[in-house]
């Protein structure tokens, strides 16, 4: 059981690439073997699967403002049209996280609004694709349970969630849920003989049950939230009692601990433990499965696509990719079971050596023209203003001084997790934030950098002073990893020597997203002494002390006390290898982009002011000057420095500008 199988809908080579992910080799080729061994009493289904859409339909980036060929459901419905147009049998599901995630969906909660009767355009996305069902993620609640229920009516298909009650009962069969639990559907089948039979598919879905600190504000005193594997458990049997021949899970829940644990948010492995469950469709994760992305963990079994030994898959995210089991059924004594199965991710495109992306398919007309509308009116919106700056955001100095567009990143940050940890037992540590430039010249060129003037800022702005879809995390660290996360930051620059005129600020081969500031702290940095960390990570130094001076609210830190640090899910899980942030320290991992805090933060402000608080600078260092290049439009803002005595030093290479800083 459990086979990789050559399919019929999008055969592909299945390879490893270098991100881990099960690469494919497009072709629509040959008859899965599933379609040609089918005999009597014997069926091919075909179970599709989209998840993590966030309102993506078109293939653009909307933060960007131009066409992407990594995201669209339009790009995924073309597999989707050529799957059922060659199968006998298949269904196609949601699993969740469809109604936020960009600009569109804030234009339609902040902008347009739904009244009773409206459509959502995610929702026509979905109709006009003849979706069979979805479950609810965590994400359908962001605009609260008023927008959801009005989005929820233009569906043409059930929607499903079984651990959201509007009140609770004795267990959880006897929940008044907020939408149906579960559904037993009745649906037609032809076996390999071509005679058409009954199955009855149950389908029953689940979210995090985190949705009630994530958003308190929509959903404490309206709803409550169970335990997904509680809730499986009571209902499984119930499904069965209504004569579901097979079951499938749609679980808005990532795959992670095999152990089960209370209220636990990515619950897919105990999930599919739980007897009478077939199938699992995961999602919430935004990563692809089958793939080595989950190799080697309990349970989980990437070479066949199962867990617990239960046909799984994963579908990236913003439809990226189409995840498919496929199920070959048999029936006897009028009852059917699965008894052979594959799973596979198929991609709408491919990385090219070159780091160039490749699209694998098409948009599907019909799907981009069901939202056309709506597509121009959110571009509308994300070129007018939706806040004010009082102070540039550039990041042409981003390197040697506190900036602005770093600034605003951790004033974001900071903002979101304030509110995301009230009532947890870290609301009443220091919460600090770090933050790193994203544009700062570089292998970019000498025009690679931030730049927003003041005045109006656009929601497309944001992806200047934020280039990735990163997701916020949260990491409790001591004191000393405080030091040395900024030590490790610190790598950035060259060694100079005291006294000595001129020497090269920056260290080429080290990236500027890895020049993290943290802002809720104050410190110096010592250019005379080597960097701590190797670049790779490694405590090559163990005797260098670069960070010197290092305060909190006036007082020199305390290396033995905790904090929180507002970060990424990049640097929390192990990027760039930083002390007190290898994966094992996440206390919270937010459902919210980065980018996407950015704009709700300055929406709420209306006007911000990311003035740079110069919260760090280089130590004294009498008779030392070095020197560094930037982009020739700086000139227009050097006024703005603080904290540096900056002078013109001539053209850089390239196009660049050289300054040289007395340090």
């Amino acid at each position: 059981m459990g086979r990789q199988h050559a399919n019929m809908g999008c055969s592909m080579s299945l390879v490893l690439n270098r991100r881990g992910f099960l690469a494919a080799t497009a072709s629509f080729a040959a008859l899965h073997p599933f379609s040609a061994n089918a005999a009597v009493n014997q069926a091919h289904l075909r179970v599709m699967e989209t998840t993590d859409l966030h309102v993506h339909i078109w293939p653009y980036d909307y933060y960007a403002d131009r066409e992407r060929d990594t995201m669209g459901l339009a790009r995924a419905a073309s597999i989707v049209r050529k799957i059922r147009a060659e199968a006998t049998n298949s269904v196609l599901y949601d699993n969740g996280d469809f109604l936020q995630g960009n600009p569109m969906g804030d234009y339609m909660a902040y902008e347009r609004g739904m009244k009773e009767g409206d459509m959502h355009p995610i929702i026509t996305a979905l109709n006009t694709l003849e979706f069979d069902a979805s479950t609810l993620g965590n994400h359908e609640f962001n605009y609260g349970l008023d927008f959801l229920m009005k989005s929820l009516a233009g569906a043409k298909f059930p929607v499903i969630s079984a651990n959201v009650a509007k009140e609770l009962g004795a267990d959880p069969t006897r929940d008044i849920t907020l939408v149906p639990p579960y559904v037993v559907t009745d649906k037609e089948i032809t076996d390999g003989i071509g005679e058409v039979h009954q199955i009855r598919i149950g389908l029953i879905g689940f979210v995090p049950p985190q949705i009630m600190n994530w958003d308190r504000r929509h959903l404490e005193g309206n709803v409550h939230a169970r335990d997904i594997v509680e809730s499986a458990k009571a209902y499984v049997p119930v499904m069965k009692e209504q004569g579901a021949d097979i079951i499938i899970a749609l679980s808005h829940s990532g795959i992670s601990a095999a152990r089960h644990t209370e209220f636990m948010g990515n619950a897919a492995v105990p999930l599919a433990a739980i007897e009478g469950i077939d199938v699992v469709l995961s999602g919430h994760h935004h990563n692809v499965f089958p793939s080595a992305t989950y190799e080697g963990m309990e349970a989980v079994d990437v070479a066949s696509g199962t867990i617990h030994g239960k046909p799984a898959v994963m579908a990236g995210f913003w439809g990226s990719h189409l995840g498919l089991v496929d199920l070959m059924l048999e029936t006897s004594g009028g009852e059917w079971r699965v008894v052979d199965h594959s799973s596979e991710a198929h991609p709408i495109s491919k990385r090219n050596e070159d780091r160039s992306i490749t699209a694998l398919v098409k948009s599907d007309q019909v799907v981009l023209d069901s939202v056309a509308d709506m597509h121009h009116a959110t571009l509308a919106y994300v070129r007018r203003a939706v806040g004010k700056t009082s102070a540039p955001l550039h990041s042409y100095f981003a390197l040697v001084a506190d900036d602005p567009s770093v600034q605003i990143v951790s004033k974001a940050q900071r903002w979101y997790l304030t509110e995301m940890l009230k009532g947890t037992e870290y609301e009443g540590l220091p919460l600090l934030s770090a933050a790193a430039p994203f544009k700062a010249g570089g292998r970019g060129g000498p025009e690679y950098y931030t730049d927003v003037p003041v005045g109006d800022v656009a929601i497309k702005n944001v992806a200047d002073l934020y280039l990735y879809p990163n997701t916020v995390r949260a990491v409790k660290v001591t004191g000393r990893q405080v030091k040395d996360w900024l030590e490790r930051s610190a790598g950035i620059f060259n060694q100079v020597t005291p006294g000595e005129s001129d020497q090269l600020l920056l260290n080429p081969n080290f990236p500027s997203y890895n020049f993290d500031v943290i802002d809720g702290v104050q410190y110096k940095i010592d250019l005379s002494q080597p960097s701590r960390f190797g670049g790779r990570g490694a405590l090559t130094n163990p005797d260098a002390e670069r960070i010197v001076d290092l305060t909190f609210n006036g007082k020199p830190l305390d290396l033995e006390a905790e904090f929180v640090i507002a970060t990424n899910n990049y640097r929390a899980s192990g990027g760039g290898n930083f002390p007190g942030a290898d994966g094992s320290t996440i206390v919270f991992e937010a459902p919210d982009t980065n980018r996407d805090v950015i704009v709700r933060y300055i929406v709420n402000q209306g006007t911000i002011d990311p003035a740079a608080d110069a919260n760090w600078s280089f130590k004294d260092l009498p008779g030392t000057s070095v020197l560094f290049d930037t982009g020739p439009k700086s000139v227009d803002v050097i006024s703005d420095v603080k904290g540096v005595t900056i002078e013109s030093a001539g053209d850089g290479d390239d196009g660049f500008v050289r300054y040289r800083i007395s340090l």
